[in-house]
Order: structure tokens, then C-alpha cells, then sequence
């Protein structure tokens, strides 16, 4: 056995690095559809208000915007507004965000399903619990006040 274990510590480890400016051009090498796009950059936008970087994150949530036909009823603008808001430090802001978000009814069309396929059931409205939580730690970073979010998802039982 100490054999063994002297081989395994006498290896050299992986290297860690890598080509940072090919992988800052990822997204410039390949684009996004339409319909990912605004997703990517909501995403990075959160990363970045993470980091505490809240022009740019500010940037990247409003260029993820959805056009109002493809939002209609659901409400992912009204998200947008609301986390913009947050960064900002405007409460009022957040809080006219998230009355109208808690207003919006449940679409008809509504049926969402997980990556499995069978349904799912999501708190309704959408993204709610996420503005719940900026509310409820208004004076914290943007990183604790998203973790704070209540889960808004759950598995409905087999059919």
C-alpha cells in the first residue's frame, strides 16, 4: 500500500491554466440564436453583479430584455426591471417592479415542464421569490440578497 500512495503523491498535478484571451472571445466565435442570447447575457450580468460590477451588470440586464410580444403575460421584464432597480438602489423602483409582477395572472399557456419532460410546478409569477428576497435584504450585495430567494420550484408528483 505505501508504495502505491508514494506513487500517486511523486505525480505532478494537472495544470490549471489556460488561454484567457481565447476564452474572453468564446461568445464572439459563437453567437447565439436569438432566443439564447438575452439568456447568456442575463447570466453573465448576474456573475458581474456578483463581483460587484454594477454598470456592467446593469448593461447586460438591459440588453436581455425580451420584446414586449415575446413577454406578454409573463412577466420576465418586469425581472428585469425589478434587478435593475436593486442595483441601482432605487427601492421604489423594486417595489413597482414587484407589485406588478405579483399582479400578472397565470397565463393559459403556461405549462411548463422540466428537462425530463414530465411537468413541473413553478411558483407563479416567475422570478417573484428572487424579487421577494432584494426586498427582504435591501441593504445587502447583490449576491446575498439573490441567495436569500426562496426556491420557487418543485417536482409534481408521477402521473
Amino acid at each position: 500500500m505505501l508504495p502505491f500512495l508514494a506513487m500517486i503523491a511523486a505525480q505532478t498535478p494537472p495544470s490549471c491554466e489556460y488561454d484567457k484571451p481565447a476564452m474572453m472571445e468564446w461568445r464572439a466565435g459563437h453567437p447565439a440564436n436569438p432566443r439564447t442570447a438575452g439568456l447568456l447575457r442575463w447570466h453573465e450580468g448576474q456573475l458581474r453583479a456578483n463581483a460587484g460590477q454594477t454598470a456592467r451588470a446593469v448593461a447586460l440586464f438591459e440588453a436581455a430584455r425580451k420584446p414586449a410580444e415575446e413577454d406578454a403575460g409573463f412577466g420576465w421584464n418586469l425581472y428585469v426591471d425589478g434587478s435593475i432597480a436593486f442595483l441601482r438602489r432605487d427601492l421604489a423602483g423594486l417595489d413597482t417592479a414587484r407589485a406588478k409582477l405579483a399582479a400578472l395572472p397565470l397565463p393559459a399557456s403556461y405549462a411548463p415542464v422540466g428537462v425530463d419532460g414530465r411537468p413541473r410546478a413553478y411558483a407563479w409569477p416567475m422570478n417573484l421569490n428572487i424579487l421577494d428576497g432584494f426586498v427582504a435584504c435591501w441593504n445587502q450585495p447583490y449576491k446575498q440578497a439573490y441567495a436569500s430567494a426562496k426556491p420557487a420550484m418543485k417536482t409534481l408528483p408521477p402521473t
